[in-house]
Formats: structure tokens, C-alpha cells, sequence
């Protein structure tokens, strides 16, 4: 695959930046609720990919040290500058098609791209969850979570840094079970006054 070796071509020449390991705050981690539906574009990405939509092992938030936040800020550039945002629509010439992306993809793509490289890395499945959010003007959105012992972040292709998830404009909706990467479940504070989601 083209982006393996251009990531490893990377990490080759990579400088670790000055970025500190992010503070832990008073709302760390999102609040997750019963089952929920998945995603109709994730259920058949599961039926191809059925190896990694399975139960995990291990459920403990991943601890995080300086070369690790690096790594998932080193990926989630370099994904986002590497790959061509473009529609399922424009691709396919369907809607939600859940896939690796090559050159081009759309928001679950870059998610999944992200999430496959860092658990090539190491991280545990159970640690990058694809999440559903809402932005601001309605439209349905993807990301990846990053779940840690200092609360959860998000990578996205529409920004350029990793955030702590309640440091978004978006209303957080579900995402997969930590527990069961075939499973979604609902997010119950990732609306109203966290981040402000339309009613």
C-alpha cells in the first residue's frame, strides 16, 4: 500500500516536536449508554473486514507517554495531508461506503485509516473507536476516539491537531463499544452544554 510506505518513509526521517503531553481536565472521558444501531456503512465494512470488528481483549484506556501522543499526532497529519478529501458519491457513485482509503476518501475513511495505522503500532483496538457526531450546521460527521487515561481525543480530517473531544463544536452521537468493535453504543454527555449541539 502506497500511504505504508510513505508513513514509513516518514517515521524514517520524523523529529519528535516540543508538544507537550496534554493536561487532564474535569471532563475527561465521554459518557457512553445502552447498544445502539451501527452504522449502516460500518456493518458492511464488517462484513468484508470481520477480523476487526470483533471483541477486544483488553478494555483499559491506553496510558500515555510523550513518544506515543507524537505517534498519534504524527499519523493523524500525515493522513490528513496525504489523502484527497472526496465524496463516497464521487468515488463510488454511492453513499456510505465504508473503506481504507489509497488516495482519496471521506471522513470515515481518513478514520479508519488512522485507526489501522495506530493499531499496527500497538495501540489496542479498544482504545480507537469510530465515533458519529453532528456538526454544527447538521450534517453527520465521523472521527476517530482516542480513548486514554487522561480522557478522550479526537482525531478528524477536517483539523489539524488532536483534541480533547469536548474541545469541539460538534454533538457527539455514538461510536463503537469499547468492548466489541462490531458494536456501537450511545454517548450520553456529548451534547448541549459540553459542546453545545443543536437541540
Amino acid at each position: 500500500m502506497r500511504i505504508k510506505g510513505f508513513l514509513l518513509a516518514m517515521m524514517a526521517t520524523f523529529a519528535m516536536s516540543t508538544a507537550a503531553t496534554p493536561a487532564a481536565t474535569n471532563t475527561l472521558s465521554m459518557v457512553t449508554g445502552a447498544a445502539t444501531s451501527q452504522p449502516i456503512g460500518h456493518y458492511e465494512f464488517c462484513q468484508s473486514h470481520r477480523n476487526e470488528c470483533g471483541a477486544n481483549r483488553n478494555v483499559n484506556s491506553v496510558d500515555m507517554t510523550d513518544a506515543k501522543w507524537e505517534l498519534v499526532r504524527f499519523v493523524n497529519n500525515v493522513v490528513n495531508t496525504t489523502i484527497t478529501p472526496m465524496t463516497d458519491k464521487e468515488i463510488y457513485g454511492k453513499d456510505e461506503v465504508w473503506a481504507y482509503p489509497t488516495t482519496a476518501g471521506d471522513c470515515e475513511d481518513f478514520a479508519l485509516l488512522k485507526r489501522r495505522i495506530l493499531i499496527q503500532r500497538g495501540f489496542s483496538p479498544a482504545n480507537l473507536l469510530m465515533t458519529v457526531v453532528r456538526k454544527p450546521d447538521g450534517e453527520g460527521h465521523a472521527i476517530l476516539t482516542l480513548r486514554t487515561t487522561r480522557g478522550d481525543f479526537v482525531l478528524d480530517n477536517l483539523a489539524s491537531t488532536v483534541k480533547p473531544w469536548f474541545d469541539t463544536n460538534y454533538s457527539f452521537i455514538k461510536r463503537q463499544s469499547s468492548a466489541n468493535a462490531g458494536r456501537w453504543v450511545t454517548i450520553e454527555n456529548g451534547r448541549d452544554v459540553l459542546v453545545g449541539a443543536l437541540k
